[in-house]
């Protein structure tokens, strides 16, 4: 019993194609003890930091081969000053994106992984590290819980009609075709902390998760009703370097006049679209494509208008599918760091008496802020997402520990 009370501590894993960050808390309490990053896994030379507490980062290099290795140096940077060593644990949490006919906080054993390998043609970056960094924890500590809680999760309750594509009935029957949602975590924490802050729960929010991936999700008493999303990360709102919402028979069209192979269209589609395709940049990250605008690309002008229409699209989708809203949120990179671009995104929006507080919004950055007029009938906040205590609070639900006291 003293060994099961002793184990209050998670950590969670975040992890990329060629990266694990992490983030170590102390549960219920919820207190960060320890983060850091692995970059460049399976490349000649990587790079580490890491910091525990208070104490000043460390930073360094090294070959991390596969994650194995990253986990290795992360597990010695923690010995002896967060924890002992990982087996210590009460678990690693994580943040898969989608399993075949699975959702929902899981521990992952063989059989999720399994569903989760099932789908690596449709996320062919997210799935196989993820499934690789899973195995490469239990090899290492057979004992320690791996929990997941999947980007699907937050959309688990929407209705039928919300999931359902134009399609042969038998594509969804059979083969499982329907939309689903992502950034589930990053959505469920800011629409959480706007009704902690609030102090009501029974809220029309409409949360915008812009940043190297996009999406809108509408949410009223704290389930999510519909999103930008369809059925995988490459649609909805256009991202860095993914497609977004595209017509399927002008993809056809291109793969047979350009006598493209099924593999170099998902690679054009994956990698070389979006942002970065619209505006004809070697890269898609905002800061690139308004650094390319202010200098006269007319190109990466329309790129960045182009964002700012999809984004107001979905937000008046859903204003009307909710009668209006309470609450309009900003979240991720640049949700929480582009005054002009929240600016144009709420532009316009007498109709529904929505009126931004301009010196509050050219203050927030980075930061917890309401950014509307005091008149405003929308309250608009920016809210710094926290993915990362999501998968903490459910990893230690799902051990059978209550929802710490005070959290919606």
């Amino acid at each position: 019993e003293d060994d099961v009370e002793a184990k209050n501590k998670i950590l969670v894993a975040n992890i990329g194609s060629t990266s694990f960050k992490f983030r170590l808390f102390e549960m219920p309490s919820e207190r960060l003890l320890a983060r850091g990053a692995v970059e460049r896994i399976g490349a000649s030379q990587g790079a580490w930091k890491a910091q525990v507490g208070d104490s000043p980062p460390e930073e360094g290099q090294g070959a991390f081969p596969d994650y194995n290795a990253a986990i290795a140096l992360v597990e010695e940077k923690l010995a002896g000053r967060a924890l002992g060593g990982l087996g210590e644990l009460a678990a690693v949490g994580f943040k898969p994106v989608m399993a075949k006919d699975i959702s929902g906080t899981q521990v992952l054993d063989d059989h999720v992984l399994a569903a989760m390998e099932a789908l690596y043609t449709l996320l062919p970056a997210h799935n196989p590290p993820y499934v690789k960094a899973v195995r490469a924890f239990r090899a290492r500590h057979p004992e320690l819980p791996c929990i997941g809680t999947f980007e699907t999760a937050f959309y688990d309750n929407l209705p039928r009609r919300k999931r359902r594509f134009p399609i042969p009935l038998a594509w969804e029957t059979k083969y499982g075709i329907r939309r689903e949602g992502f950034h589930g975590a990053s959505h469920r924490y800011v629409t959480e902390r706007a009704a902690e802050l609030r102090g009501a729960r029974n809220l029309r929010m409409i949360s915008c998760h812009l940043g190297g991936s996009s999406s809108i999700c509408a949410v009223r008493d704290g389930v999510a009703i519909d999103s930008s999303w369809g059925m995988t990360a490459q649609s909805g709102l256009p991202h860095n370097n993914r497609v977004g919402d595209f017509d399927v028979f002008a993809a056809l069209y291109v793969q047979k006049i350009a006598g493209l192979t099924v593999e170099q269209m998902e690679d054009a589609l994956a990698k070389d679209a979006g942002l970065k395709g619209m505006s004809g940049l070697a890269s898609g990250d905002i800061r690139d494509v308004r650094a390319a605008a202010a200098a006269g690309n007319e190109d990466a002008r329309t790129a960045l208008a182009a964002f700012v229409d999809s984004i107001r699209k979905y937000v008046g989708q859903f204003l009307v599918e909710m009668n209006g809203a309470d609450v309009l949120i900003f979240a991720g990179g640049i949700g929480e760091n582009n005054p002009d671009l929240r600016a144009e995104v709420c532009a316009g929006m007498d109709f529904c008496g929505l009126r931004l507080d301009a010196a509050a919004n050219e203050q927030a950055v980075g930061r917890e802020a309401v950014i509307s007029a005091r008149d405003s009938r929308i309250e608009v906040r920016v809210i710094p997402t926290n993915e990362e205590i999501i998968i903490a609070r459910n990893a230690w639900e799902k051990l059978g520990h209550a929802r710490p006291a005070g959290k919606f």
